[in-house]
């Protein structure tokens, strides 16, 4: 089997393969978000409630979450860039282990040298995972870190809007 043919069969038996990230992501516009909200509740007026000042957080909470969002894609987008590269080398080393068992002179040396190739596979593979596994944890860490970011300056703006409100005289 092929790389060529590898890969789509791995596009065929996982439709997530196929979708555009790139080009999904691009069509989110956390804007339109911000200006349906802005006008949603610029038509109602509640007395000691800052409608400007609620508009701008939910902005800033949309800009939070697309800025997190944009993070989860880069880390996804360099998973499956490393994953295509490990597959790629995988697939190399398989060529070039078929080919050195078939040199082995006796069925004895060709058993040693299958137990040693899977051995480096398992050890390969243990450390792809590995390294694979920290790929994805950094992602998940960095837009957590945005979305983290944004929920402590939310509360304190809920905390200042609570105390202005507080202040206005009824």
């Amino acid at each position: 089997m092929t790389q060529t043919e590898f890969v789509k069969m791995a596009k065929a038996a996982n439709p997530f393969l196929n979708l555009d990230y790139t080009k999904w992501m691009a069509e989110f516009d956390p804007a339109k978000w911000s200006d349906e909200f802005a006008k949603f509740a610029t038509q109602y007026k509640i007395e000691g409630v800052d409608v400007n000042a609620l508009v701008d957080a939910q902005r800033k909470n949309v800009e939070a979450l697309s800025a997190a969002n944009r993070v989860a894609l880069e880390g996804f987008q360099a998973i499956a860039k490393r994953q295509a590269e490990i597959l790629k080398e995988t697939l190399d080393t398989l060529s070039g282990a078929i080919s050195e068992i078939g040199k082995s002179g006796t069925p004895q040396d060709a058993t040693a040298k299958q137990a040693e190739l899977a051995k480096d596979a398992f050890e390969t593979a243990l450390t792809n995972m590995r390294e694979l596994a920290e790929m994805v944890a950094k992602s998940n860490a960095d837009a957590a870190q945005a979305i983290n970011a944004r929920i402590s300056e939310s509360l304190d703006e809920i905390k200042q809007l609570a105390l202005k409100s507080k202040k206005k005289p009824h």
